[in-house]
């Protein structure tokens, strides 16, 4: 019967790889995040006037989305150890006896649900970025037809 917990415990173990994509996924937002972060520190002290404010804008967007990213990716994290759990459980009844569906189906729920939390984490975090990265209408100069 362990062939059958092995098959079983499949569906938990696909959805742990799809949470290890998410989070890398996610670091490599952070990272870039971070990068851009560090790069409008250094402008923060040689701006003055509008493009200051403009500075001070997207600094203030980069921490929001920095929490943002952070707490998701923190979700993911217990989401994979839940999923975890899970099998273990699984793997528990089987060689142990003991009737554990319940317990086993409390954990996949719950893995299942931090790991809709997180993908709504992501995706007010995207909301932000694209927000902080709308093209001022100036640039687009659009009173020229000649374009």
């Amino acid at each position: 019967m362990i062939a059958h917990t092995i098959q079983l415990a499949l569906a938990p173990v696909f959805v742990l790889v799809a949470i290890g994509n998410i989070m890398n996924i996610l670091s490599t937002r952070l990272g870039r995040i971070v990068d851009r972060a560090r790069t409008l520190q250094q402008r923060h002290s040689e701006t003055f006037g509008s493009e200051h404010d403009m500075v001070v804008t997207e600094i203030r967007a980069i921490d929001e989305r920095i929490k943002l990213i952070t707490r998701a990716i923190a979700t993911l994290v217990v989401s994979g150890l839940s999923i975890g759990t899970t099998v273990a459980i699984l793997f528990v009844e089987e060689m142990a006896g003991y009737p554990l569906e319940t317990v086993a189906a409390v954990f996949f729920l719950i893995a299942i649900g931090l790991l809709m939390w997180a993908l709504l984490l992501f995706l007010k975090e995207t909301r932000v970025a694209a927000a902080t990265l709308r093209i001022p209408r100036d640039y687009l100069e659009l009173h020229r037809g000649d374009i």
